[in-house]
């Protein structure tokens, strides 16, 4: 049996990865009970249907009772004990992103209440799911993600794997905009020559020609690629033989539009030939749809 734990704070994305895996034939619960876990998988292995309930997606939210959510370690340890394969799914984005999308649905947030703005809710949020959050094998962060990239993600990284096999994620992105939350690995590039200085190159991106050939010819960008490609080489099987099941390495410049878009293609590429599911993502580059090398 394999169970997939989906959590995250309110506005994340939650529903929407829970309905791709309800369309990829996952057995989907929202907001479960914590408690109710372990009885869940025990009924599904003795009594249920060994066809429809070997595969079990669950939604766990803020709306379960706090101290459930506090002791969720202890119950996470028991469901592994049992037998099934549990894998958790932690989305996040910017409090300023959900911010947004809470005023631009207009919905409550279901920790806000008379004395709690909805910015403190967010906040304490955070805090009340940080149990789950340290225990998850994936974390996305949905920030500038729309619905449609969200659930091809889902199903790609996760859906697409199959079991034993580590997905890696290469995305690019700018310091000026933050360093991704979810990222395993975070790789600064700005040391390497900066094409946007050239003001014939500004326009274009780290998928255009012109740029690419600027940073080519520059031995600082080969040599960064190969310190790179060495020290994951070195240490992503360490992390597979550890049973980890997702890795997120984050390449950044000054805008995340030139060099790191450049290295995160070269590094996809390249980790491709090893590896069955990676996936390329530019994260300042929201035209360009997430690829899958």
């Amino acid at each position: 049996m394999k169970l997939i734990i989906v959590s995250g704070r309110s506005g994340s994305g939650k529903s929407t990865a829970l309905h791709v895996l309800e369309d990829l034939g996952y057995y989907c619960i929202d907001n479960l009970p914590i408690g109710l876990l372990f009885p869940l998988t025990q009924e599904a292995a003795n009594h249920g249907d060994p066809e429809r309930l070997n595969k079990i997606a669950v939604s766990i939210d803020a709306r379960n009772l706090s101290d459930e959510i506090a002791n969720f370690e202890q119950m996470y340890d028991k469901l592994i004990s049992a037998g099934p394969k549990v894998e958790i799914l932690y989305l996040d984005a910017s409090d300023q992103s959900l911010l947004q999308r809470f005023h631009a649905t207009r919905r409550k947030h279901p920790l806000s209440n008379d004395r709690r703005s909805l910015r403190e809710a967010i906040a304490h949020e955070k805090s009340l799911l940080e149990p789950l959050a340290k225990l998850a094998d994936l974390h996305v962060d949905t920030t500038g993600l729309s619905m449609y990239e969200l659930r091809d993600m889902v199903k790609q990284r996760i859906v697409g794997r199959r079991e034993q096999e580590m997905a890696l994620l290469f995305q690019s992105f700018g310091y000026k905009h933050g360093v991704p939350v979810d990222s395993d690995y975070v790789f600064d590039v700005r040391c390497l020559p900066n094409p946007y200085w050239d003001t014939s190159l500004r326009q274009f991106t780290g998928l255009d020609e012109p740029v690419i050939a600027f940073l080519e010819q520059e031995p600082l960008t080969s040599q960064m690629i190969d310190d790179v490609t060495k020290l994951l080489e070195t240490w992503l099987p360490a992390f597979a033989k550890s049973n980890r099941s997702y890795m997120t390495i984050s390449i950044g410049c000054t805008g995340g539009q030139h060099r790191s878009v450049y290295l995160s293609e070269q590094l996809g590429r390249h980790f491709s030939r090893h590896y069955r599911n990676v996936q390329i993502r530019h994260t300042e580059l929201p035209h360009i749809k997430p690829t899958e090398s």
